[in-house]
């Protein structure tokens, strides 16, 4: 049985708290959370873009904190979920290893690169697993092309195009600020950012163009270098101001045999597949993938399975692991760098 400290009761916390209850050999066992009324279990006052609203939870069996020290020293607890401010996570991480628990952090990673230099550093110093949640790969469509990618039944990969573009998200009053949540590219593009980390390896060069907000990219384009001259890889992501679509994101991956696609966006309020998962093969053939339906909390269901996976194992995860998710924000930052200087940057 593997013992879980939540640090921080909101939206994140809890949506981790629902895919726990699915994960078996997994129990919470402690919470930290500076306000009170939360963690006393009323969290009907949460609500997030996505899943349930917060409920009423018994926390009655639960060891309760409200400093993250007396979590961490928790001798009962083996592994620390972090879903804190982005700006909170490195201290929050680093702290957590060094009295030897296990890190489960949201995603982003830190806000800089030296912060999540920090954190790599300080697991392996402590011999624990440090995992981020980029639960991305873990929905079905991303699950489905790194499966077919891995598969290897279409050849390798020559390249792809990745999408992800909301409107402005007026609830977030520190989404623009460097320091709270870091803007599109930290909060929303590092997602596609870990992605192509994941798929394709680290490029060598980027080329961003887009527009800045304040001191962050607020929309760009970038087309991603690679070792491999062959491989075509490009990104468009941020914010256009338009309240009527509020979220779209897809894909085009290319492999040598096939063409493979993906877009959905929430139109008024509606979500919409607009292009269902479809594989394009050499033949000409127009293949629909068959994908199971799945709720709003499944993804992160697969994405704690993957992090008890690690943990049993001792093993890093090959998905959620700190070195990927550090290097995607080496890229966001290289992507800022680009927009800044109007060139071409090594990465």
């Amino acid at each position: 049985m593997i013992k879980i400290g939540i640090a921080g009761i909101g939206f994140m916390g809890w949506i981790h708290y629902l895919a726990y209850q699915r994960v078996p050999g997994v129990r919470i066992v402690a919470l930290c959370e500076q306000n009170r009324k939360r963690l006393a279990g009323d969290w009907r006052d949460i609500q997030g873009n996505f899943g349930p609203r917060g409920e009423v939870v018994d926390v009655s069996q639960m060891r309760r904190y409200e400093v993250l020290d007396e979590l961490f020293a928790d001798p009962g607890v083996d592994l620390v979920d972090i879903c804190l401010p982005p700006s909170a996570h490195a201290d929050a991480a680093v702290g957590a290893l060094q009295h030897g628990k296990h890190v489960f952090c949201e995603k982003p990673m830190a806000l800089t690169v030296s912060d999540c230099q920090r954190m790599v550093k300080a697991a392996e110093r402590a011999d624990r697993q440090i995992l981020i949640g980029h639960v991305l790969p873990m929905f079905p469509e991303y699950a489905h092309a790194r499966k077919l990618i891995a598969s290897g039944k279409y050849g390798a990969l020559r390249g792809g195009h990745f999408k992800r573009v909301i409107s402005d998200p007026l609830w977030l009053s520190d989404f623009y600020n460097p320091q709270g949540c870091g803007g599109p590219l930290l909060d929303l593009h590092i997602h596609d950012a870990h992605f192509i980390r994941f798929l394709f390896g680290m490029p060598t060069h980027l080329i961003s163009q887009g527009r800045m907000r304040g001191e962050v990219v607020e929309y760009c384009n970038t087309m991603f270098e690679f070792a491999d001259a062959d491989l075509t890889v490009s990104a468009t992501s941020g914010v256009i101001n338009q309240q009527g679509r509020s979220f779209t994101h897809g894909f085009e991956i290319h492999l040598e045999k096939a063409t493979l696609l993906y877009e959905m966006a929430v139109l008024g309020g509606e979500s919409k597949t607009l292009m269902p998962v479809t594989l394009l093969d050499s033949r000409g053939k127009v293949i629909p993938a068959a994908l199971a339906e799945h709720d709003a909390i499944e993804p992160f269901v697969a994405e704690i399975k993957e992090v008890v996976k690690a943990v049993r194992t001792s093993r890093p995860s090959p998905i959620l692991g700190g070195d990927l998710a550090r290097d995607a924000i080496i890229l966001a930052h290289k992507q800022t760098e680009s927009v800044l200087k109007r060139k071409r940057v090594r990465i």
